[in-house]
């Protein structure tokens, strides 16, 4: 069995030895190298051609993001970010995945002591990733005129995992300032996706916020489901809001992108528009195919534009998918989707 080889960069001793023996405790996985800084992780990605890199946010000399954007425009690589939960760790975090690592992993702290529990899976997810340039520095979109756009009454709901952050700025900043409400879930810890928010709320025309108990749902308007451990439903028939409820995780993941199309499906019908973006497992396949069955539109990103062919994969092997686009394409197909027909 070849197993996969991974490059741990930190500049703490005491974290590289961590993230060391959590890594080589598991069988497939083999550290070939650790790095206390760029300049060193540079000499070792020429000399051990490592599968994947685990990468910290916060280093001297030059810090992660400068180091992986120079990474994924001269030698792209399968990269996971490890972060702290400090408004500059999550922060930072956020722009790493927007410029392309596979995902991101929290460090262990008093709260969260067992957070390295899922660093082994995430590696070896990104081990099966393509290696390519990163997608965010070519697919910002511009979106047309708010005056050019007249929506037809139907809401936009989107689900995505791994490699989300990246598919997310395509589709968002493809939406005019006045887009239908659009509520979105991408698996993300606690914390993260406030800084998604405020990420995307300046990169996009429309307003993004993350989701709180009862905000009404407006045009113009993008909400991200909060990480932790409430799932994001719609909720109404007639007028509706965001409901943000307790529960299990749904296919391991809370909140779940299935608690969110269901309820879409529920309470909207044929004026729900579904999408699922890349990610690991079937998280949404259900849910998606309940909107579907209910008469609305759907759509999933495909297979060689989606970093982890997944859950759209699930999504069509269950006959939920109406269509599959290139992320490029989803952005403009969903407004058209919901515009007026003249």
């Amino acid at each position: 069995m070849t197993k996969i080889k991974v490059l741990v960069v930190d500049d703490s001793p005491t974290m590289r030895q961590l993230v060391a023996n959590v890594l080589g405790s598991d069988p497939e996985i083999e550290v070939v190298g650790a790095a206390k800084s760029a300049l060193q992780a540079r000499e070792l990605i020429k000399m051990l051609n490592p599968d994947v890199m685990t990468l910290d946010v916060e280093m001297p000399e030059m810090d992660g993001i400068s180091f992986l954007e120079k990474v994924m425009r001269l030698r792209p690589m399968p990269v996971v970010m490890v972060s702290s939960m400090t408004a500059r760790g999550t922060d930072t975090t956020i722009a790493a995945l927007a410029l392309g690592a596979v995902d991101c992993v929290v460090k262990p702290s008093v709260a969260n002591p067992n957070s390295f529990d899922e660093l082994p899976a995430k590696v070896k997810i990104a081990s099966n990733v393509k290696r390519r340039a990163p997608l965010a520095q070519a697919v910002e979109q511009t979106p047309p005129d708010a005056g050019s756009y007249q929506s037809d009454g139907k809401m936009i709901f989107i689900g995505s995992s791994t490699g989300g952050v990246e598919a997310l700025i395509s589709i968002l900043t493809a939406f005019p300032a006045n887009c239908p409400p659009t509520l979105v879930t991408q698996h993300m810890p606690p914390v993260f996706t406030r800084n998604l928010a405020v990420r995307l709320d300046k990169m996009c025309a429309p307003e993004v916020m993350e989701a709180t108990i009862g905000a009404a749902l407006k045009p113009g308007t993008i909400y991200i489901a909060p990480g932790g451990e409430l799932h994001l439903e719609v909720a109404g028939r007639t007028t509706f809001a965001c409901a943000l409820k307790t529960g299990d995780p749904v296919n391991g993941h809370c909140p779940s992108i299935d608690r969110l199309f269901s309820s879409a499906a529920r309470s909207l019908g044929s004026r729900a528009v579904g999408v699922l973006l890349t990610g690991m497992g079937r998280d949404g396949a259900q849910g998606l195919l309940e909107i579907r069955q209910a008469g609305g539109r759907t759509m999933a990103q495909d297979e060689a534009t989606s970093i982890v062919y997944g859950m759209p994969k699930a999504a069509v092997e269950l006959g939920a998918v109406e269509v599959q686009y290139p992320i490029t394409r989803i952005g403009h197909a969903l407004i058209e989707s919901t515009a007026v027909r003249t």
